[in-house]
């Protein structure tokens, strides 16, 4: 399987400022080629490349103030690394976190999954749950909206049906994580967000929304949650994001059987 991604993040920046940006394909996959640059007003900027849990790759950036524009760009052949979990994986993911409030929904959880007992029945179960209770509007919800305020407006975008789905699972004790991926196939494209749970020692993708394939995609970060999983983190300082494009290529597109269990590659 050959994979090309890449995005271009464009930036006002009104004071001066530091980023933290998560746009670099995770160090589980091994690209053929890569580029990343960061400018402002065309001129280059330097910038500290950063490792995080999971392979993730954060790139922490200082600018003036200037129009900053961040460009990545990848070749990925073949599959990543698949990735484990550690027994402080296990407990972390089943613990509630900023945006996947498993605490509050533990009786929503046990009401409609606690009688499924097989583990592929509920991730199952879960995902198509979440697909047909909320509806994809782009825009609808906020950067600061969890998983609880999610399942009350019943709509929202991909970080919240991966944050809804996250929670349901880790109130049923499955432990669950969020991943920001480049998604082929998804329209229109974007960065995407999915979630992840460990069951039968290993690490399968739900995706609710059901967007794009999920055998093809892309992992750039895992985390808790958006927290941990963001494309651009404003430190300090000020910036207005200007203009964000996305591109995420396969070379054969594939069909998507939802009834199967699919680990991301």
């Amino acid at each position: 399987m050959k994979r090309d991604v890449a995005s271009r993040i464009e930036l006002e920046v009104t004071e001066p400022a530091e980023f933290v940006f998560s746009m670099a394909v995770s160090g589980h996959h091994t690209p053929v080629t890569e580029h990343i640059t960061f400018t402002v007003d065309g001129d280059p900027l330097t910038f500290a490349s950063v490792p995080d849990a999971h392979g993730t790759r954060l790139h922490k950036v200082t600018s003036p103030t200037g129009r900053l524009v961040a460009s990545y760009d990848a070749s990925i052949h073949g599959e990543a690394a698949a990735t484990v979990a550690n027994p402080t994986d296990l407990i972390t993911y089943r613990r509630p976190s900023r945006y996947a409030e498993s605490d509050t929904l533990g009786p929503t959880a046990y009401a409609e999954f606690g009688g499924i007992t097989d583990p592929a029945e509920l991730l199952s179960s879960v995902s198509s749950w979440v697909g047909t209770r909320l509806v994809y509007v782009s825009g609808s919800s906020l950067p600061t909206d969890g998983a609880t305020r999610t399942l009350l407006a019943r709509q929202g975008v991909c970080r919240d049906y991966a944050h809804l789905t996250v929670a349901l699972l880790r109130a049923l004790n499955v432990p669950a994580r969020v991943v920001s991926v480049y998604a082929p196939g998804l329209y229109p494209m974007d960065f995407h967000a999915v979630a992840e749970a460990w069951i039968q020692d290993a690490w399968y993708v739900v995706d609710a929304t059901t967007l794009a394939p999920r055998s093809t995609l892309v992992r750039i970060a895992t985390g808790r949650d958006a927290a941990d999983s963001a494309f651009l983190t404003v430190v300090s300082g000020r910036a207005d994001l200007v203009d964000l494009e996305v591109l995420a290529i396969v070379d054969e597109l594939p069909n998507d059987d939802l009834t199967q269990l699919v680990r991301m590659h």
